[in-house]
């Protein structure tokens, strides 16, 4: 009987071991998806940042500036350049 109870404490622990590494390696996997959707993220801030910065700088020269979205084309204009 003694035999078998300890058997049963290995499998348990072994059992155990197996848990706790399958719950360590779900935890880090998740944390790694989290750090590359920021970086993700932080990627896709910082474009779109510099296209602004490019926008505006390109309008500033007082120069139509063509944007296409969906196949359509808008000429932007800075209105500082717009005489009256």
């Amino acid at each position: 009987m003694k035999d078998k109870n300890n058997k049963a404490m290995i499998a348990l622990i072994v059992l155990l071991i197996v848990a706790i590494g399958y719950i360590a390696m779900d935890k880090y996997t998740e944390k790694k998806q989290q750090e590359e959707i920021s970086i993700y993220q932080q990627g896709v801030q910082a474009g779109y940042d510099q296209a602004v910065i490019q926008l505006v700088q390109q309008a500033s020269t007082c120069q139509p500036v063509p944007v296409t979205v969906n196949n359509q084309t808008l000429n932007l204009y800075a209105m500082e350049c717009v005489k009256e």
